[in-house]
Formats: structure tokens, sequence, C-alpha cells
């Protein structure tokens, strides 16, 4: 590489750093993103618990992965879209959200037991997912279960294209996975 180039290339990550933006990945050029933005969804029976939800980095696209326990993947019901602000389920509260851009995950599945027993409780509501340093998420927030329903709130960089799919495994569970684009 030449001196022009390599100090090009250090004045640019000196200035992520203290901007704390992204820069791409030099595969990132490779990346091909045609999803969208607009919401999806699938209404099915829905049923099962919530177990897990963990979060992935990905050479173009961050992931967001919720774990279902005792449901299909052919059964999952889910509605995924941008919002102006998530709130909590049941109380309407807000959930404040870091990025520029609000993802609402809400997948028709409690994280309770019949009998009431919690499935999913992260330590913390506001940081339910550690993210830090990724390109696209800028936090994972819980917003609760109510009602047969759980919902998310991821905050994103920037309003970005996004996919949903729902794989079956492992066990007599599946997973809802949320992946979003780091560029257009």
């Amino acid at each position: 590489m030449s001196t022009l180039r390599t100090r090009a290339a250090l004045v640019l990550a000196a200035a992520a750093a203290v901007t704390g933006v992204a820069l791409p990945s030099a595969s990132a050029a490779g990346c091909s993103t045609a999803w969208g933005s607009q919401p999806e969804s699938v209404v099915d029976s829905g049923g099962g618990t919530l177990d897990d939800v963990r979060a992935g980095r990905h050479a173009c696209y961050d992931r967001l992965v919720l774990d279902l326990d005792g449901i299909d993947a052919s059964d999952v019901s889910y509605d995924v879209r941008y919002v102006h602000e998530v709130r909590k389920d049941g109380s309407g509260e807000l959930v404040p959200l870091r990025g520029a851009a609000d993802l609402q995950v809400l997948v028709h599945t409690p994280a309770y037991t019949g009998t009431g027993g919690s499935t999913y409780d992260p330590r913390n509501d506001a940081e339910a997912v550690n993210v830090a340093g990724y390109s696209t998420f800028r936090q994972v927030a819980w917003a609760n279960s109510f009602e047969g329903e759980s919902t998310l709130g991821v905050g994103v960089r920037a309003r970005l294209p996004f996919r949903v799919t729902v794989l079956d495994g492992p066990g007599d569970g599946s997973r809802l996975v949320v992946d979003v684009a780091h560029t257009w």
C-alpha cells in the first residue's frame, strides 16, 4: 500500500473513532442487500415461549435472533417495522433508543409460561443485548411481554434495509432472525 493511501486510511480511521461513525468493511462493496425498509409481518397462530435474545455481527449486516421454544417455524407470527417510537407493552411507556431510527420487533409469543413464570427477563431492559461496537445496531431494549406478545426495540444507526427470516430448531423450537444491513 502506498504511503499516501496508508495516511488516508489512518485519517479516516481516526475520524471514525472521533465521530463514532463506523466505516464500511472492505467486503461491504460486495454486499447485496436489496431488502427494503417496509414492514414485514406474518400473522399466524403464534404460541410457544420467547427464551432468549442475542445478536451477531456479519460483514454486511447486524443480526438479532429471538429463540422461541415450543413452536414450529411455520407457526411463528411476527411484525417488524420502523416506528416513530417504541412503547412498552401493557403500560404504553416510551422506550428511549439510541440511533437515528427505531425498529420495533414484535413476536406473538409470550416471554412467560402458562403459569406466569418468566422465560425471558434481561437484567437490564434498556440494554437487553450488548451491541457495543456493532456497525448498524446502537441499542437493543426489552419492551415487555403482555397478553401473549413480546416486543423489543432496536435503535439503528439510520433507517436501513432489513429482512426477517424464521428458522426451525433447535429441538422443538424456532428462531426469528432480523438482519439489518450496514448500507443501502
